[in-house]
């Protein structure tokens, strides 16, 4: 089917399978817009019909599963939810059920089913007032298409969406278009019209005291003065969005905040405070199993310690990250830490142990 032209009747909708390969979340830094369970849209109808309160029952159901991260069974509810709708020819739940499965393949990084459900629900409210799902269904399309790296389209559904937030003065929703504009603008490399949407967004989301949107629109400010070279700056908004991430049990993403901290540091010459910030992030690592991460600030140390000219305390945590690689069996890591190993070896002086590195073997061994 066409992406862009949608036929209104039920038997042209066809639903879509999610595929085996996304039955997990894929982490990313946009704000998505959800439907809030409490909202009256989708609060349980008062009609005696049958058909129509199981069709709810299970769009509420797979609204909460899709919340819950079971994505496959939310996929599940709501297609059968849709069914139910178009056997009785309610357009308006169809718009909200193909709005939440737009979110669910969204969820899921399955960017093109994303555009089919979106698009569909667009082409079935296009001539109605209900604003809330279209600003929804432009959502998703604006943040899909961004993956799919097309824009221009992503900046123009962003900019409708953005529109329909301030028409709507849902505050919430803005702070999501504003800084989601700001990541298109980001991938185009416009940096400063980036940091302007995310500025915006950040000040709004303070007002609302939102600390999950706080603490997520300052990581991309962060970012993106990081990618405009301004490490003082950067360093500014990670510090307060860890800080954030911390106070909300945000681990994963601390640990993500506290590498581009190390780096920050690092390239501004700041070894020791760059130091501090990976031995931060190789502590959370650990405390949360999280052996990928454990391996990169293993060596992001190793590099810090090098840089000081500390070469046995680089040879110490390139030795730990040696060790770890082959537990992972990760040979692309096993072979740079041999390389860090022997560089390092070779700067004290110890060719004999430079030499076992060459040979592909641990000292420790």
């Amino acid at each position: 089917m066409p992406r862009d032209s949608w036929n209104n009747s039920s038997k042209n909708t066809v639903p879509l399978q999610l595929p085996a390969t996304y039955l997990k979340p894929v982490k990313r830094n946009t704000i998505t817009h959800e439907f809030n369970p409490t909202q009256p849209e989708i609060l349980l109808p008062q009609e005696h019909d049958d058909h129509l309160l199981d069709a709810s029952k299970l769009m509420h159901q797979g609204i909460q599963q899709q919340q819950a991260g079971e994505l496959i069974a939310a996929m599940k509810s709501l297609q059968q939810s849709l069914e139910m709708f178009q056997a009785v020819g309610d357009l308006q739940k169809q718009a909200q059920v193909l709005s939440f499965l737009g979110l669910v393949t969204y969820t899921a990084g399955d960017y093109k089913s994303t555009i089919s459900y979106s698009h569909q629900c667009l082409s079935l409210i296009k001539d109605t007032s209900d604003l809330a799902v279209q600003m929804q269904a432009l959502s998703h399309l604006g943040n899909a298409y961004r993956h799919l790296n097309d824009h221009k389209k992503a900046t123009e559904f962003l900019e409708k969406c953005l529109e329909i937030t301030q028409q709507l003065q849902d505050r919430r929703s803005q702070v999501a278009a504003l800084n989601n504009l700001g990541l298109v603008y980001k991938a185009l490399g416009n940096f400063t019209q980036a940091i302007e949407y995310q500025q915006q967004s950040l000040e709004i989301v303070r007002e609302l005291k939102d600390n999950w949107g706080e603490e997520q629109v300052l990581k991309n400010l962060g970012n993106a003065w990081y990618a405009l070279d301004n490490y003082p700056t950067a360093i500014a908004y990670y510090e307060q969005c860890v800080v954030l991430a911390r106070s909300l049990k945000n681990v994963r993403s601390a640990s993500q905040v506290l590498k581009n901290l190390g780096n920050a540091c690092y390239a501004l010459g700041d070894y020791a405070k760059a130091i501090k910030y990976y031995e931060e992030r190789l502590q959370l690592a650990r405390e949360i199993g999280d052996k990928r991460s454990e391996e990169q600030s293993l060596g992001s140390l190793g590099v810090a310690c090098e840089a000081l000219g500390d070469y046995t305390k680089a040879i110490s945590y390139y030795e730990e990250r040696l060790l770890l690689a082959r537990t992972i069996k990760d040979r692309r890591s096993e072979e740079q830490a041999l390389a860090s190993l022997r560089v390092a070896c070779y700067a004290l002086g110890d060719y004999a142990k430079a030499m076992q590195y060459q040979q592909g073997t641990s000292a420790n061994s």
